[in-house]
């Protein structure tokens, strides 16, 4: 089996990285070498701490590395079986590379995305054959994080479904099955109930330590919600938000106006250094 993934960020090479780690050979594409390049030393970084930690053997590490191969060329995907889509989590750049996807790939490989907030339904109408279109959403950080969503859209084929189902199996995770509405299982859950914790900082004059310690304590959670909110990147919670809201109009989805003051005061949690904490 071979495996394309389109984007290196964060997500993008987390998601190489479980890859390669499961023996897959793997493609990388970029928008230039240097990029690309800068994310396969991530990979290599972390999967050698996992070689200090005794969690991984040398030989085994170099070989995950080896698997991996770089590219700036979509069309170096025409031979992949799947291809994961971890690009800016943007509608029109998304069908865009769908399209092209389609032009390029083998009639049977599988297109999957791993938008959180976008409608799998809609990306997928970019193409001729929806029907081979999947949503795979990855938490972050991907190598770490168990769960996988797996999405099917309108006209998702049941082979497609269950090629990316088995997948998710083969990298190690928990795959779950959804279908296709406004932020699938986990962020319609979890958005509006983080925005309600914010809400609540205000309303009953609460600190920041205390209500992280009340839902750690209280109710189980292993990291508080302002601890949460700024480990996930403020603007990237406002973003999922705003995609949520634009999709349900229900209030608990808006983004309370204290979060989206502090993404405008560039507050974006840990990657800034300052969020409801300071690192």
């Amino acid at each position: 089996m071979k495996v394309g993934v389109v984007g290196l960020g964060a997500m993008g090479a987390g998601i190489a990285q479980l890859c390669v780690e499961a023996g897959v050979d793997t493609i990388g594409r970029e928008v230039s070498m240097e990029l690309a390049e800068s994310a396969r030393d991530r990979i290599g970084h972390f999967l050698t701490r996992k070689v200090e930690k005794g969690q991984l053997e040398q030989a085994a590490r170099d070989d995950a590395v080896g698997r991996l191969s770089l590219t700036t060329a979509l069309a170096d995907f025409a031979d992949c079986d799947l291809v994961i889509e971890a690009i800016v989590e943007e509608l029109a750049p998304k069908q865009q590379l769908f399209a092209e996807l389609e032009r390029i790939c083998k009639r049977d490989a599988v297109l999957a995305t791993n938008t959180s907030a976008l409608s799998v339904t809609e990306i997928a109408s970019a193409t001729s054959s929806p029907e081979r279109v999947v949503g795979m959403h990855f938490f972050n950080p991907a190598p770490l994080m168990p769960l996988v969503e797996i999405i099917r859209a309108e006209l998702t084929s049941d082979d497609a479904f269950e090629t990316a189902y088995a997948f998710g199996e083969k990298l190690g995770k928990h795959p779950i099955r959804c279908y296709d509405t406004p932020g699938f299982v986990v962020n319609r859950v979890l958005i509006p109930l983080l925005n309600d914790c914010i809400r609540v900082l205000d309303e009953s004059r609460v600190t920041v330590e205390d209500l992280d310690a009340g839902m750690k304590h209280g109710a189980g959670w292993p990291m508080g919600p302002c601890e949460l909110v700024d480990l996930v990147g403020i603007d990237v919670h406002v973003h999922a938000s705003d995609a949520l809201y634009e999709k349900t109009h229900e209030p608990r989805m808006a983004a309370p106006p204290r979060l989206v003051a502090m993404r405008n005061a560039g507050l974006l949690g840990r990657k800034s250094g300052r969020g409801f904490y300071t690192y």
